[in-house]
């Protein structure tokens, strides 16, 4: 079992491995690279990790909690008005994509690389979308429940509808992470698909 003895030293074996992964792709990458990025030897990363794949748990782990950290800023029944939701939308919009914008990797790594691994990795990133949906499910619940949006609608297949064009958003605004036309054209998009397509007439 590895033994963890610097929580400092472990985060930046953790940030080499996000770096690397991306980079170089989770199969070409191997424990010599991490080591190798941060010019420490290859006992030192198996102290605290015991092998390639659990360093990608690790990097993946962190990556969600990044993720969901931004989707679950807001509390989403707190808006009263339809000005206030709408606000509310954009606002969570603009920290996803800052966030994809900032670390271009995080979208190669969670939708792309790391999925890949193995059937348990795949099934982190499952329960992660799922989550995600139940969050989104949750703010299209209070737009029903104030008005703001149709009645009956299918919260919980439209809120994966919505995450799976916020997500593919995403992955763009992070291959032209300087392009903020583009992060506000996917934003507005989003809005138009909730406040035109779906707002009650």
């Amino acid at each position: 079992m590895p033994r963890t003895v610097d929580p400092a030293r472990r985060d930046a074996i953790l940030d080499a491995a996000h770096s690397v992964f991306a980079r170089k792709g989770y199969a070409a990458a191997g424990i010599a690279d991490l080591a190798g990025e941060l010019g420490i030897g290859h006992g030192t990363v198996y102290r605290y990790f015991a092998n390639k794949r659990d360093v990608a748990a690790a990097v993946l782990d962190r990556a969600l909690e990044r993720i969901a950290a931004v989707v679950a800023a807001e509390d989403a029944a707190a808006s009263a008005t339809l000005g206030e939701y709408r606000d509310q939308v954009r606002r969570i919009g603009l920290r996803l994509y800052r966030l994809f914008a900032e670390d271009p990797a995080l979208a190669r790594l969670v939708f792309t690389d790391l999925a890949a691994v193995d059937a348990e990795l795949g099934d982190r990133i499952l329960a992660a979308q799922n989550l995600f949906a139940a969050y989104t499910a949750a703010y299209l619940t209070n737009g029903v429940e104030r008005g703001f949006l149709r009645a009956g609608l299918d919260v919980d297949t439209l809120s994966r509808v919505i995450n799976g064009i916020i997500f593919a958003g995403a992955a763009e605004v992070a291959r032209n992470p300087g392009h903020a036309e583009l992060r506000d054209r996917w934003i507005e998009a989003v809005l138009t698909l909730m406040f035109g397509g779906l707002a009650r007439r």
